[in-house]
């Protein structure tokens, strides 16, 4: 009897010592993670700190912040350009996240964020003190990929296929200079075309994905600017999109700029990550947005991918023709000839870049930049001055709409997006909702 109250003694004991070794070691594994979240998210306040702080320099640095008002630097800048001590400080901070790779999962993916985007501030430091680099450096640097290199040849064979599109006799050029002029929407006409275009955006959009109910925007309409559209995020999901009336606009572009603009485009993207991460999840780096970095790529490629993502296939066409155009005044003869035309020009958009490259390398003169343009991108002559202007101010960001919206489809292809259009839908949303490294598109 003594032998088994001992041995129950015994057996009770180990149990007791078992159950709190276990908690002994769950303890010290939730230490860690605890350990490591909090310091991500110090690190992720010193990433928004130094973001703003290079702001007060570089006043296109950031494109939105809605984070705490107590990270904003409240010195007042230096009277020259702290450039090395911000070099320094990106350098350190880069560390510091790298030491977090071997953490969970979510901090991981985190500090990679952060360290990517970081990367962006180093090489745009640079570009702002006056230490430039090549095209594609920079766009490596800035955006985490290298676009594609097309020459001339690759142009002319995609013009080709529309010399036997367009109708009439002449250049290239004019024929669909002549054509496109039959789509241009009346000054008069313009609030009302483009407040039904993203009405429409928006109804299809909240089909799909359960937007805030204090969400909106402000339209404006502006001049003297390089852009055709912009969309200035202000936070608690509310956005300023503004429309440049110095170009004759026409009528796919109120699809084109109002989607890419609000509905599933810029608004969206933004709202949801405020919204799924910041508000929902605390992660505060999420709340600056730097325009010159690996977001804009993905930022910039969804909106031109979520254009077709809202109209897929002819739909585009049948909106124009059903609602806008009547709208505008204008006649639809021909509308299906143009949106024809204007997809084989969308995979000329490309020349862009090389027109990029010929003028960040100093091998293009700004004459030949403007007529490359409007032989390879078929744009008239306002149109390919602005652009020439945008790629001056701007540099190697003009690879965010072209080869950014390539990657953000052969993602969604690869993520099974062309099952069917609710499941594009879905894995688009989820896109726009997470923070995904440039290298996830490359896979």
């Amino acid at each position: 009897m003594y032998l088994q109250t001992t041995i129950k003694k015994t057996n009770v004991m180990r149990t007791l010592l078992l159950i709190v070794a276990i908690c002994l070691i769950a303890a010290c594994s939730r230490q860690p993670a605890k350990q490591s979240t909090t310091n991500i998210n110090a690190l992720a306040q010193q990433y928004v700190r130094l973001g703003l702080t290079i702001s007060l320099y570089d006043a296109d640095f950031v494109d939105a912040y809605y984070g705490p008002g107590s990270l904003k630097p409240a010195a007042k800048p230096a009277a020259v350009f702290p450039k090395d001590s911000l070099l320094n400080a990106v350098h350190e901070l880069t560390a510091a996240l790298q030491a977090l790779h071997d953490t969970s999962d979510t901090v991981a993916q985190r500090a990679a964020w952060i360290a990517a985007q970081l990367k962006a501030f180093e090489r745009r430091i640079k570009i702002y003190a006056g230490d430039t680099a090549g095209f594609d450096e920079e766009a490596k640097d800035l955006y985490g990929v290298t676009a594609p290199v097309y020459d001339s040849l690759h142009y002319r064979e995609i013009i080709a296929k529309l010399d036997h599109l367009l109708p009439g006799s002449g250049s290239i050029n004019d024929r669909f200079q002549e054509l496109a002029n039959r789509f241009i929407i009346p000054k008069d006409k313009l609030d009302t075309v483009f407040k039904t275009a993203i009405a429409a955006c928006r109804e299809r959009t909240l089909q799909h994905y359960d937007l805030p109910k204090e969400e909106s925007f402000i339209l404006e309409y502006v001049t003297n600017k390089p852009w055709s559209g912009y969309n200035w995020y202000k936070g608690n999901y509310k956005s300023v999109i503004q429309i440049n009336t110095d170009l004759q606009i026409f009528i796919d572009r109120a699809i084109d700029v109002g989607s890419h603009e609000s509905y599933p485009g810029h608004h969206v993207y933004n709202m949801l990550l405020e919204k799924n991460l910041y508000r929902e999840k605390g992660w505060v780096e999420i709340s600056l947005y730097p325009l010159f970095s690996p977001q804009s790529l993905i930022a910039e490629g969804s909106a031109n991918y979520g254009i077709d993502v809202a109209f897929p296939g002819q739909e585009k066409v049948a909106f124009a023709r059903q609602t806008l155009l009547p709208l505008a005044g204008l006649d639809t003869t021909g509308i299906s000839r143009y949106f024809a035309a204007l997809e084989l020009k969308g995979a000329l958009n490309y020349a862009r870049n090389e027109v990029g490259r010929g003028l960040l390398g100093n091998t293009m003169s700004e004459a030949q930049a403007m007529q490359w343009l409007k032989d390879y991108c078929l744009m008239n002559d306002e149109t390919a001055r602005k652009s020439v202007d945008f790629i001056r101010r701007n540099r190697s960001y003009v690879i965010n709409y072209n080869y950014g919206k390539d990657l953000v489809a052969q993602y969604i292809s690869a993520k099974g997006g062309d099952v069917s259009p609710d499941k594009k839908w879905q894995v688009f949303g989820a896109l726009l909702s997470n923070e995904i490294l440039t290298t996830e598109l490359l896979q």
